[in-house]
């Protein structure tokens, strides 16, 4: 687990292909929390060297390289050093490594920056880390060994690479919902990040135009835990930093819940609003207003 105090807020984290000056420029420029360059799925192979060069040189120009992240090759293949090799030296805030398959992999990507960051004249360690953590079969039995994974910050999970190993033809049921084995690496994602100690960032809504859908699935994949999600185009960024924010009403609540310990000193449990609250909702409302900055 790494210390977040001087980290970006994570609500929303919008891919732009490496290869597209014109999405990479969108994407810095948007209102989305982080800015994620993708060297990976969506940079054929013959175009990863150019695309190295024009992710660098976004990074070098944007105007604020804490919240520009780039997602790396996988390090199971033979791209990964070289990007690295690119990116580093343009200060990214943070290396987004998919397909990773334990805590190891982190100390694997950490041995591999410390160099480069000490050849760029960086501070060690500066350079932050997320992984994605269920996109192989090996990735779902290891959700839980993130703790104290290097730079580690947040972990997501992945349904597309997931299926294409598994041979499935179908994500979803007829309801349009995750099956089970996409719903199973959702929840892996969710404990192994909490366990960790790091954000639980969800994955992306393929069906991008169709924001009333995604604003309805961040709600809900907040209220049960996680702190941000991928977004693939920009026009997601809106509803998702929306319904990542605590509204007036839930920051009210919380406030209200630690007033009635703080009159209350040493209490197990106390009533408001004809609700018994025990400790666990103290907690809870502690950490809405970390969240909010105002703890």
């Amino acid at each position: 687990m790494t210390d977040t105090t001087a980290l970006p807020r994570m609500r929303s984290w919008l891919f732009a292909p490496g290869d597209s000056e014109k999405k990479l420029g969108k994407a810095i420029a948007s209102e989305a929390d982080i800015a994620l360059l993708d060297l990976e799925d969506s940079v054929t192979p013959e175009n990863k060297p150019a695309a190295r060069e024009m992710v660098a040189a976004a990074i070098a120009g944007a105007p604020d390289r804490s919240r520009v992240w780039v997602r790396v090759n996988p390090l199971l293949g033979d791209w990964t050093e070289a990007d690295l090799d690119a990116v580093v030296a343009a200060g990214p805030g943070g290396i987004f490594l998919p397909k990773a398959e334990g805590g190891q992999d982190v100390a694997r990507l950490d041995a591999l920056l410390l160099p480069r960051e000490k050849d760029a004249g960086l501070a060690p360690g500066s350079i932050k880390v997320a992984a994605l953590v269920t996109e192989t079969a090996a990735a779902m039995f290891t959700t839980g060994t993130y703790d104290g994974a290097p730079r580690l910050v947040a972990m997501s999970w992945g349904a597309e690479d997931l299926s294409s190993e598994l041979g499935a033809r179908e994500q979803r049921g007829p309801d349009g919902e995750y099956t089970h084995v996409y719903e199973m690496a959702r929840s892996l994602c969710l404990l192994g990040a909490v366990k960790a100690g790091v954000a639980p960032i969800e994955t992306v809504q393929p069906e991008f135009r169709d924001l009333e859908k995604l604003a309805e699935r961040a709600r809900l994949v907040r209220a049960q835990g996680f702190r941000g999600m991928l977004a693939i185009h920009p026009a997601q960024v809106a509803p998702i930093n929306e319904a990542f924010t605590p509204s007036a009403e839930e920051l009210d609540h919380a406030r209200a819940v630690i007033r009635a310990f703080a009159e209350h000193p040493g209490a197990g449990t106390v009533s408001l609003d004809g609700n018994m609250l025990d400790r666990p909702h103290l907690a809870l409302a502690e950490r809405l207003l970390a969240e909010a900055g105002e703890v």
